[in-house]
Order: structure tokens, then sequence, then C-alpha cells
């Protein structure tokens, strides 16, 4: 059910709603937009009798959700979500860049990215600890002293650090470590990580499965936003399909679709999406244009020493003719919005 408060509605004519929600035992999540607040509601099991909202003060009218989602739609938040990460934001004007290396691997490969990822402009340096990999006897990560090179990488350059959490205690390490908690493709429906992240205070980037509809893409979001956390950033990773000529399929697609239905950031990885360099920038180009809030993007010093998808890593020269189109593109494609 949504409860959408009058554009008149005060600051407390809103806590009053939110109280009564509470005293019947539901989850109230209010959300401020330009012109007025509206406040979802959760935690029922069933139908909600919205008819004991209505007459109370500041109230336009009530709205019962039949979608299964209902804190990422447009109903609740007809603006934009920007999420903020210190000075820097995903999903406003500006183009948001992700970039780093798949894995890091040691000070000096972590060190020559972070230094390329800087001077390109980006606020984002992605790098991970841990790595979830297909094959047991493949590289794992680093650990406690990838964190070490990390937290040295966002003292020195002053670049947002975002990493991914395979497990619930691991939330705690990027909390202490990190900027933005990666929610990786095998875990998109790790629903206790997903809760565990939602309790968190540190904004979440939710990968889509690799072989997620959108609805349960969307739901995984559900269920962060549910625990609280409304900072959620969605990222189309690929899917995967019958072709073979990419890693993945990139479903540029969705990013529209998924404007339509919400108003969370979303952004693309190219990278993870098609499994070879070649294709990332064509891939990338083509993200911004279709209207992505931005990129992640996997760079490597010497991507053919690389310990961990070395396939698709652009070299920082690559990555900066990257940078030099896409930033033309968006500039186009906003003045054209």
């Amino acid at each position: 059910m949504l409860i959408v408060m009058k554009p008149s509605a005060t600051a407390r004519e809103v806590d009053a709603v939110v109280n009564v929600i509470q005293a019947v035992g539901f989850r109230a999540h209010p959300m401020p937009g330009a012109t007025r607040t509206a406040i979802g509601i959760t935690g029922n099991e069933g139908p909600v009798d919205g008819r004991r909202f209505e007459d109370l003060p500041g109230v336009a009218e009530v709205i019962r959700v039949t979608k299964p989602y209902k804190l990422i739609t447009l109903d609740l938040r007809p603006e934009k979500t920007i999420v903020k990460i210190g000075d820097a934001t995903i999903g406003g004007s500006e183009l948001a860049i992700i970039a780093g290396p798949c894995a890091i691997e040691n000070r000096d490969q972590a060190f020559a990215v972070a230094e390329a990822v800087h001077k390109s402009g980006a606020r984002f340096f992605r790098g991970g600890v841990w790595k979830p990999r297909t094959s047991p006897y493949t590289f794992q990560g680093l650990g406690d002293k990838g964190w070490e090179i990390m937290a040295e990488i966002r003292d020195t350059f002053g670049l947002k650090i975002v990493t991914e959490a395979l497990d619930k205690s691991s939330v705690d390490l990027v909390e202490h470590y990190g900027d933005v908690i990666q929610i990786g493709a095998r875990n998109m429906q790790n629903f206790s990580l997903l809760r565990r992240a939602g309790r968190s205070k540190l904004p979440v980037l939710l990968k889509r499965g690799m072989a997620a509809t959108l609805e349960e893409w969307l739901l995984a979001a559900e269920y962060i936003m549910a625990e609280g956390n409304y900072n959620v950033i969605l990222c189309e990773r690929g899917v995967r399909t019958f072709a073979q000529h990419t890693r993945n399929t990139l479903d540029l697609a969705a990013v529209p679709a998924i404007r339509r239905i919400s108003h969370l950031p979303v952004i693309i990885d190219p990278s993870h999406g098609t499994g070879n360099a070649y294709m990332v920038t064509p891939l990338a180009r083509a993200g911004v244009a279709v209207g992505a809030d931005g990129l992640m993007v996997e760079v490597h010093n010497h991507p053919d020493l690389a310990l961990s998808d070395g396939a698709q890593a652009l070299t920082p020269a690559q990555y900066a003719q990257l940078i030099d189109q896409v930033s033309a593109i968006r500039e186009i494609s906003v003045a054209n919005w």
C-alpha cells in the first residue's frame, strides 16, 4: 500500500502517519520527493484496509499496490533517486564511472590502475578483495592484505571504494574499509545477505544475476529497501544465453525498461557483459546512449598478466579513450532528455 501526502503536508503530519502505520504492526517507508512525500507500507501478509489512513491530516490519497514490488517503483517516488557517496553521486546529471581491476593482486598493480582512474576524473575505484570464482583452483583474492591496499588507495587518491561482500560477516569489513557494498551476480538472491546490506548505512550496488529476470532483480532490490536502505544502485552485467561470441549477453534493453518502472539508478558493466576487451568500449558507448547512469569498467595495467578476467580488462590507454568517447555521448544524451 502507498500513502501519498498532500504537497502542503507538514513534517509533523508525515510523522503522525508513520506512527499510525507502526502502531498497527507494519513498517513505514517515507520517501520525500520534490513536490510531496509518499509513504510505502511493508510487513503486511495480506491486504491492508486503507480506510484507516484516508482521514489522517495531510493525506491526499491511499493507493493499493498490486505489483510484487512496492518501494522501487515510480509510484512511490516519481523523482529519480540520486545516491550520494560523500561528494560523489550516482544517478544525477554526472555520468558515474566505477573503474579498477577485477581483483587486487598487489600494491603496485592496484596503485598503477588507481592513478589512471583518478586521472580520468572518475570518482569510484572498484577492486575485488575476495573473488567468488567458478573454479576453486583459480585466484580467490588477497583477503586482509587487499583491504589494506584499498584503504591506502582511498586515502591517497580520494576515490570512493566499491567492493564486493560475499556473506553477512564480510559486510562489516566493507563498512569499515569501503564506501559502496557490491552484491555480485552469484549472490543476487542470497536473501540473508540482502537483508544485512539493507541494514547498512552504505549504498548497495546490486548486480543482476546470471539468469535473473527483470522482476527477480527488482525484487532483490526490494529486499534491501524493505530493511530501510534506500540507496540502491542496479547494475546490468549481462545474462547467460546461447550466444558463444561473448562471455555473457549484455542486456541494454534493461536500462530503459528499468527507467520506466523504477526510480533507482541503473549502470552497466560492459566488461562482464562481454568478456572481451575489444567489445567493452562499443558496449559502454551504447549503454550511455540508452540512458545508463554510469559504467563499471575493468582496468588493468598488464591485462595479459592479470590473475582474474584479464581478457576483458582495458589497459589504462584504452580506458582513457573510452572515457573521452562516453563523455561526449553523455553530453549529447543529456541535452536531448
